[in-house]
């Protein structure tokens, strides 16, 4: 499996013969080509046309973070998977408006559902979430009756209204409160947490992406209208529950991180180094960890299981199946 790196360091990527190559103040490092699969840069680094065309030959994405560990921007390979037949069928789902809500519903559903999960596995260790749960499973009900996108996005801010509502019960940890989502900047250091675990997802599930004949600029849940991509954003709700939340709790729970891995910057909070390479560390190991799969019978891995949602939604546009998604089962 190709790896994803995570470059925090400031300095220069170079192509050195067939091989990339990072040298900055503190070290010097090659990067075997053959096990790179993508780039995630948080200093500044700089680079030159030579990379990027090596880069582009090897199919290896480049993505970019602010300062502040906002997403910025992608370098995005020639997609030499795209196919014609299958963007014309992601667009012919998103204009008739019955097939999108469809699959904007199992989006939805899969979020849903897997936040239930989430909730049920912290009940069980910390109590006191039943109530949570019940109303979740109110608005999961509903969501057959979501007869438009507005609607069904308000059925899901709704269900995360209540999720966030619980959050404190289970890190257990003082020094990070919940008290309310906030975002660009977030204003205390639990959401600069969530904010910076959910960039990464949408860059991840960007990556995927580019591994099949689909095309991230046609979402479902999410507008296809003049921002850059969206489908990525539809799958990542999939799976930010069972990947960053458990992270976040993971982390805090273990006090891997503490209040002093944060300053203030302006009018929020943001992560330091130390706590920004902690979260990717942990964040890599839970994307490698192996569970079951029911449709495949044998353990992958959970970045392969989104590669399989993208798989399952493109035998759903041509017609083979109907998309189901993948729902955690712990």
């Amino acid at each position: 499996m190709k790896k994803t790196i995570y470059i925090f360091n400031d300095g220069q990527l170079k192509r050195k013969g067939n091989t990339l190559y990072f040298e900055s103040e503190e070290q010097k490092k090659y990067l075997p080509v053959e096990d790179v699969g993508e780039l995630m840069v948080f200093g500044e680094v700089s680079l030159n046309k030579k990379f990027l065309e090596f880069a582009s030959q090897k199919e290896i994405i480049i993505h970019y973070f602010s300062y502040y560990g906002y997403y910025m921007g992608s370098f995005y390979p020639r997609e030499h998977l795209n196919s014609g037949h299958m963007i014309l069928k992601q667009a012919e789902h998103y204009l008739d408006e019955e097939e999108r809500i469809r699959i904007a519903r199992q989006f939805v559903s899969g979020a849903a559902r897997n936040i239930r999960q989430v909730l049920r596995y912290y009940n069980n260790r910390v109590g006191g979430i039943s109530e949570t749960l019940s109303r979740v499973d109110e608005v999961i009900m509903s969501l057959d009756d979501c007869s438009d996108i507005n609607r069904l996005m308000a059925a899901e801010g709704n269900i995360r209204d209540r999720y966030y509502r619980v959050f404190d019960r289970i890190t257990r940890n003082p020094d990070f409160p919940f008290e309310e989502r906030s975002r660009r900047p977030p204003r205390n250091h639990l959401n600069t947490l969530i904010s910076f675990g959910n960039s990464i997802m949408y860059t991840i599930a960007l990556s995927e992406i580019y591994k099949t004949h689909l095309d991230p600029r046609i979402g479902y849940l999410h507008a296809t209208n003049f921002r850059r991509f969206s489908l990525n954003l539809d799958l990542a709700e999939i799976f930010k529950p069972i990947i960053v939340d458990r992270v976040i709790f993971s982390i805090l729970g273990k006090k891997m991180v503490t209040a002093n891995d944060f300053a203030e910057e302006g009018e929020g909070i943001m992560m330091k180094d130390r706590a920004r390479k902690t979260f990717v560390q942990e964040l890599d190991a839970k994307l490698k960890t192996t569970i079951k799969h029911k449709g495949i019978g044998r353990p992958v891995s959970y970045r392969r299981i989104m590669r399989l949602e993208l798989y399952k939604l493109e035998k759903h546009l041509i017609g083979e199946s109907f998309y189901e998604p993948f729902i955690a089962q712990w």
